[in-house]
């Protein structure tokens, strides 16, 4: 079942927030929600190519998209130098 459309922008949102919070990023709020959701579709379709099925939970899919948005902002900095 998932958690559904407003819950993921809501958990992606969070794990946004928290992730600026642990790298030190300075974003807003659409740039936290964005890099959430995206950090999350991102890692869970790696996850899922290593056959690693992370719960479609609320607190899975926040450590998820806690992870995946560290890590696009990891590679954004690599990007810019």
């Amino acid at each position: 079942m998932g958690i559904g459309f407003f819950g993921a922008i809501i958990v992606g949102g969070l794990a946004g927030w928290i992730a600026s919070m642990i790298m030190k990023a300075d974003t807003g709020v659409f740039a936290n929600v964005g890099l959430g959701i995206l950090g999350a579709v991102l890692l869970n379709g790696l996850l899922r190519l290593l056959s690693i099925y992370p719960a479609e939970a609320w607190i899975p899919q926040l450590v998820v998209g806690i992870v995946g948005a560290s890590l696009l902002i990891w590679i954004w900095r690599r990007m810019r130098g």
